[in-house]
């Protein structure tokens, strides 16, 4: 569903970076051309493992001018809008599933000046955002259960993606559709022909010898696969 004129994003997950190196590793994402960084933020409630607040999203605003791209995988996510925006996000994505007040919390995220997004885990319908597609600038569909870095891709997210974009283009909508959960050189292709267009990868990146490399090796899939 997508063609050529479509821009592939990639954006690096710091959750499987080597944090002794962060800067180094960011640095390698920017010489790779990531477009984004993208940060998961877990509060062991929500999803079972705890990583990174407003400290980590300020040390890595230092480290790069790269959008920084923050998913709240947590419980009250609208606790962490002000402090969030504060140390830096570009935009703040939350989840469907714990936000019963889905067009306030993302009217606030904007008026914090960051770009609102909605996650929705793979058991979770594209009716949960119908009525508040239009306030998007993300819709995140989770091609894993989230709270872990290295799972494997789940295939029939395939078909949600392809049901997303038709959501997206029936609404007139310019929101990046974002994929996360076992990207790979392996999956990319699939998911950029179903019509996502931003790409979250952690492992894939941050495992392989050239994290540079591998960046363009992942773009290079949705180029082959127009």
């Amino acid at each position: 569903m997508n063609d050529g004129g479509t821009t592939v994003r990639i954006a690096p997950s710091i959750l499987a970076a080597d944090f002794a190196r962060l800067g180094d590793e960011i640095a390698k994402c920017e010489a790779g051309g990531a477009d984004v960084i993208h940060i998961d933020v877990m509060d062991g409630q929500f999803v079972p493992n705890l990583t990174f607040g407003a400290k980590v999203i300020e040390t890595v605003r230092r480290l790069t001018d790269l959008p920084l791209d923050c998913h709240l995988m947590v419980m009250q996510p609208e606790r962490y809008f002000d402090d969030f925006a504060a140390a830096g996000a570009t935009g703040i994505t939350i989840h469907a599933e714990v936000s019963p007040h889905l067009h306030r919390q993302l009217t606030r995220i904007r008026e914090l000046g960051c770009r609102p997004g909605v996650a929705l885990n793979p058991s979770t319908p594209l009716s949960a955002i119908e009525e508040v597609v239009r306030e998007l600038d993300l819709l995140l569909i989770m091609t894993v259960n989230p709270g872990f870095g290295g799972q494997e891709f789940i295939p029939y997210s395939l078909d949600k993606i392809r049901r997303a974009r038709l959501l997206l283009e029936e609404a007139r909508s310019r929101a990046a559709l974002e994929v996360d959960g076992g990207i790979s050189r392996e999956t990319i292709g699939e998911c950029w022909r179903a019509g996502a267009d931003t790409f979250v990868a952690g492992v894939a990146i941050f495992s392989s010898r050239d994290p540079r490399a591998e960046i363009g090796a992942l773009r290079e899939q949705c180029a082959v696969s127009v």
